[in-house]
C-alpha cells in the first residue's frame, strides 16, 4: 500500500482537538503491537535455539554447585583455559 505521508499529515492538522488525543492513542497503541510482535518473534527464535538452551542449562548447573565467578576470576579461569588449549 503507497501512503503519502504528506496527506495525512494535512489530515492530522485539519482533525478536531477532542479527536487528537484518541489518533495519539491509537497511534501508540499501533506501535506497541508492533514491539509485541518483535519480541515475540525474537523469543520463538531463541525458544529454539539448541545451543542457548544448552548454554542456560549449564549455567543455572554451574550456580546450583557455586561455580560462580567475579569478573577477575572468570578472566583468570578464561585465561588459563586458553593457555592449555594453546599447549
Amino acid at each position: 500500500m503507497n501512503v503519502n505521508r504528506e496527506e495525512i499529515k494535512n489530515m492530522i492538522d485539519k482533525i478536531p482537538e477532542q479527536d487528537a488525543l484518541e489518533l495519539y492513542n491509537f497511534l501508540d497503541y499501533l506501535k506497541t503491537k508492533r514491539e509485541i510482535e518483535q519480541l515475540n518473534i525474537d523469543v520463538n527464535f531463541l525458544s529454539e535455539d539448541q545451543s542457548l538452551i544448552d548454554q542456560i542449562m549449564k549455567s543455572r548447573d554451574d550456580r546450583a554447585n557455586g561455580r560462580l565467578y567475579t569478573h577477575e576470576a572468570g578472566l583468570s579461569y578464561l585465561k588459563q583455559k586458553a593457555d592449555l588449549e594453546d599447549e
